[in-house]
């Protein structure tokens, strides 16, 4: 009998090992992704600072010798890097492979505090981007500010595979009114 109180020892520090408290949650717990917090531009509002930022995205790749297509993820990220000043998100649109608006994410313009990120999203099986989808993103702010970061993160995963990658955006205009600025 000896033996059974040892595999009844045995099995019951497994299933105690295995069990998993659950973590308290804490009162001052900040969420993953702000509010967005809406704006309106009036003409009292003087831009010293503006970008129009594209972004490359993939809702899908091709694998197996272009037999087979993989669907992404995709999440925007607009990341406000100045220490100090706000920046305003005036539109985000997300454009299809043969350049058709498919989505307006932005009714009214958002603020972005310093140091502030938000991000936008399309599910993986929203295909219909296509291989050439893109995000058209502006912004602008009253001060001088540091550049913000905006890029796009895909990611995708089918039974033990996955992929994931960034695509950075690139400036396609800009606009500098700031009087001490060389650049004028």
């Amino acid at each position: 009998m000896k033996p059974y109180r040892y595999i009844y020892l045995a099995i019951a520090v497994i299933i105690l090992a295995s069990c998993e408290s659950t973590p308290k949650s804490q009162p001052d717990a900040i969420p993953a992704t702000p509010l967005q917090k809406t704006v309106t531009l009036d003409n009292n509002f003087k831009i010293a600072n503006s970008q129009t930022l594209y972004v490359p995205v993939y809702s899908h790749i091709y694998h197996h010798n272009r037999q087979e297509i993989f669907e992404l993820a995709v999440t925007l990220s607009i990341r406000n890097t100045d220490l100090t000043n706000p920046i305003i998100i005036t539109s985000v649109r997300y454009y299809n492979s043969e350049g058709k608006l498919v989505k307006q994410y932005l009714e009214r313009p958002i603020q972005l505090d310093a140091l502030a990120s938000t991000d936008f999203f399309i599910n993986r099986n929203d295909t219909s981007g296509g291989l050439g989808a893109n995000f058209i993103v502006e912004w602008v702010a009253q001060t001088e500010i540091s550049e913000p970061i905006v890029e796009a993160v895909m990611i995708g995963t089918d039974f033990q595979q996955g992929i994931s990658f960034i695509s950075p955006g690139r400036v396609i205009k800009s606009q500098n009114n700031d009087k001490r600025s060389p650049l004028k």
